[in-house]
């Protein structure tokens, strides 16, 4: 117990806070022993798993099931004590408190529920919230399918899912989220149900884009998608060109873009603009891309390939770190895409000089086959643009803690200043994705308020206790509404 009072002597408060979570974690401890509950000292490679450091909290103890019973077992036990706790897949998310909570609650790491499983005839992959992606990938690669995956391989399977997922091949196939077949989920009162389009089809709506606001899914089953090789190439360019680049980006977008087997990767950095394009056929130089083979200057970095989705996924986690972003959509207009790009260039630069934070500028092509696509299956909630568009998403990688006002205040400043310049000009799109979304920005009220008003329903329906509003350490949930 000698934690449990260095922590919590403080003050009458907090003494009651961290006993609570002393008394869950001694009762899950003796409930599913040592292997599943992780207590002090903890394991700190457990501790430091999140991606970024700004996110790394020290729980009172880590639950690490690996079954959904284990699940349903332990938030049984965090209910019963009143007990903050957060729910970790990958770790992936930027906003501290999200998938961490400190030494007044527990953490579910999902880790050991990385089950994975490809149907004979290849058409179904299941897995859990604690899978892999180049492990999936490899998987669905034996059948000759894949699966919709992320722009990077250290996205966790669960948060993807649930803020509805963007790959390289949404424009094609749609969101992550509207391949699903089925949630298997843990509910606030430890019930384990299955969300599918002919059970609990509401729950199942829901999730497809809701977060983290209904319970812990603890298993996949998604249609794969019929393809499994692909085009790719990738080429860098010196930052002088950028204005040229986005022009060239704007007319793709405005043409090559309907061809929806096409996707672009445009990455504007200080010192470098990075063009990733990806087809999703084996191909020769596709006619779509027709715009960038004309870019002067170019440095190619890997080219042109045919290879699988998996390799893809290899050669971006080997080669490239994500970086914590902040997302804005609007309008395809490239005058738009420069007047924004000067003003973040000016800002970031001048940051870099003081604190040293590497900064990137991605806009990602959103097509209006999305809405369409998102809408198959049951629908989703997300309020999808109705017309092609993009999501731009500032990125930004530093060091010191006492840099993080400064750092942040250019991708504040800059999608500002992107929201109010897009509808001046009438190249507004109101929506959000969860994703790339930073703690200070709410995506799902850019939904709509009747879907809005659905997931409230939902979670009211679903967790009556309104346990993964009251007890959830933090993230993107329907209590911040007003």
């Amino acid at each position: 117990m000698a934690r449990f009072w260095l922590i919590c002597t403080l003050n009458y408060v907090t003494a009651v806070i961290c006993g609570s979570a002393y008394e869950a974690c001694k009762k899950a401890q003796e409930a599913l022993g040592d292997l599943v509950v992780d207590t002090a000292p903890l394991n700190q490679t457990l501790v430091d798993k999140h991606w970024s450091d700004a996110c790394d909290l020290e729980p009172y103890c880590i639950f690490t099931p690996t079954t959904s019973e284990d699940v349903s077992d332990l938030i049984k036990i965090v209910t019963q004590f009143q007990v903050k706790f957060a729910v970790r897949s990958g770790g992936h998310s930027p906003n501290p408190g999200w998938n961490g909570v400190d030494g007044r609650g527990v953490l579910f790491d999902l880790a050991g529920l990385n089950r994975l499983s490809v149907s004979v005839d290849g058409s179904v992959a299941s897995f859990g919230p604690g899978a892999r992606w180049l492990d999936i990938l490899a998987a669905t690669s034996a059948h000759n399918v894949s699966v919709l995956c992320p722009r990077t391989p250290d996205v966790g399977v669960g948060g993807f899912h649930l803020g509805g997922g963007v790959s390289f091949t949404a424009n094609q196939f749609g969101l992550a989220a509207s391949r699903v077949r089925q949630f298997e989920v843990v509910l606030g009162n430890g019930s384990i149900v299955t969300a599918s389009d002919d059970r609990n089809s509401d729950l199942f709506w829901a999730l497809k884009g809701g977060g983290a606001n209904f319970g812990i899914v603890t298993r996949f089953e998604v249609d794969t998608i019929p393809t499994n090789e692909m085009w790719y190439s990738l080429t860098i360019y010196p930052s002088g060109h950028a204005e040229e680049v986005l022009d060239v980006m704007a007319r793709w977008q405005l043409g090559g873009a309907h061809d929806l087997k096409s996707s672009i990767q445009l990455v504007l950095g200080l010192d470098s603009i990075i063009v990733l394009l990806c087809y999703s056929e084996v191909a020769s130089l596709p006619v779509s891309f027709k715009p960038f083979y004309e870019l002067p200057d170019g440095q190619v970095v890997l080219p042109p390939t045919n290879s699988t989705f998996h390799s893809l996924m290899k050669m971006i986690g080997e080669t490239f770190g994500a970086q914590p972003g902040r997302g804005v959509a609007s309008a395809i207009d490239a005058q738009l895409y420069k007047d924004v790009y000067r003003f973040w260039e000016l800002r970031a630069r001048s940051v870099r000089a003081t604190t040293g934070a590497n900064q990137s500028f991605v806009i990602q092509h959103v097509s209006k086959n999305l809405a369409i696509q998102a809408q198959k299956g049951g629908g989703s909630p997300l309020g999808m643009p109705a017309k092609d568009s993009q999501w731009w998403t500032t990125t930004v990688d530093w060091e010191a803690a006492k840099d993080d006002d400064a750092v942040r205040a250019v991708s504040i400043e800059t999608t500002a200043l992107m929201k109010s310049l897009s509808m001046e000009r009438n190249l507004e799109v109101p929506f959000l994705y969860m994703n790339d979304a930073s703690r200070d920005q709410d995506p799902i009220a850019t939904y709509g308020s009747d879907n809005v008003n659905k997931l409230k329903r939902v979670s009211q329906n679903y967790d009556r206790g309104q346990v993964f509003q009251r007890l959830q350490n933090d993230g993107f949930l329907l209590r911040k509404l007003e």
